[in-house]
């Protein structure tokens, strides 16, 4: 029951209170396998890998790989180079992949991460970085 001045239906900074039916349905339904487009369909099985992963796996091996690849100078420096190309491929893989269902203000700031790595992958590569 919800005290007075509350509203009811809201516990505070956790969110709305929900009934005994759990979380309300989410509006948009998943496309099925049919209506996907090309690019999505090739991109199934690697997501399917990906999703079975442990999720600190990934972020581990990612920061990892864009820690390995900012520290790379000297003659390495184009191996350093080279791993943040194949870091921002993957962002923009999943960027491209991510961007119908995401909102602008989401998008906008996933297209700058992926600029911002690119930026950093051709200063790496001309030895700028």
């Amino acid at each position: 029951m919800a005290a007075q001045g509350e509203r009811p239906g809201v516990r505070g900074p956790r969110g709305p209170e929900r009934g005994p039916s759990g979380p309300t349905p989410r509006s948009s339904s998943p496309r099925p396998p049919a209506q996907l487009s090309a690019f999505q369909r090739a991109s199934l099985p690697v997501l399917a890998f990906l999703t079975g992963l442990p999720r600190w796996l990934l972020v581990v091996v990612l920061g990892g790989l864009l820690f390995f690849g900012l520290l790379q100078t000297g003659p390495l420096a184009w191996l350093g180079a080279l791993i943040l190309g194949l870091l921002t491929l993957f962002f923009a893989w999943l960027l491209a992949l991510s961007w119908p269902a995401i909102s602008p203000s989401s998008r906008l700031l996933r297209a700058v991460i992926v600029l911002a790595l690119a930026s950093a992958t051709v200063l790496k590569a001309v030895g700028r970085l």
